[in-house]
């Protein structure tokens, strides 16, 4: 019978890497990587450099949307909403 299920841990790197931060390292290597490929498979240089300023324009607002959507995250919630039982508000 299998033991208790353990959640696995990280094998490198170091523990407080932030997960926006890979992601977007991982875009800016296939901004590098697509138009190599594309380069090695016969597209024009015009067409690799495009797709690479395409890529990098698409990452670029990737990032500063996850950046924006952390940040909104982080912030105390403040309460809204529910009944407002003032002197003009009405009641049921």
């Amino acid at each position: 019978m299998p033991g208790p299920h353990r959640r696995a841990e990280p094998t490198s790197g170091p523990s407080d890497r932030d997960g926006v931060t890979d992601l977007v390292r991982w875009a800016a290597f296939s901004c590098f990587l697509v138009p190599v490929a594309l380069l090695w498979y016969g597209a024009s240089f015009a067409g690799a450099a495009g797709t690479a300023l395409g890529l990098a324009a698409v990452t670029g607002v990737c990032r500063l949307l996850l950046r924006r959507s952390e940040r909104v995250a982080a912030r105390p919630r403040a309460r809204r909403g529910g009944r407002h039982t003032g002197e003009n508000t009405p009641v049921d």
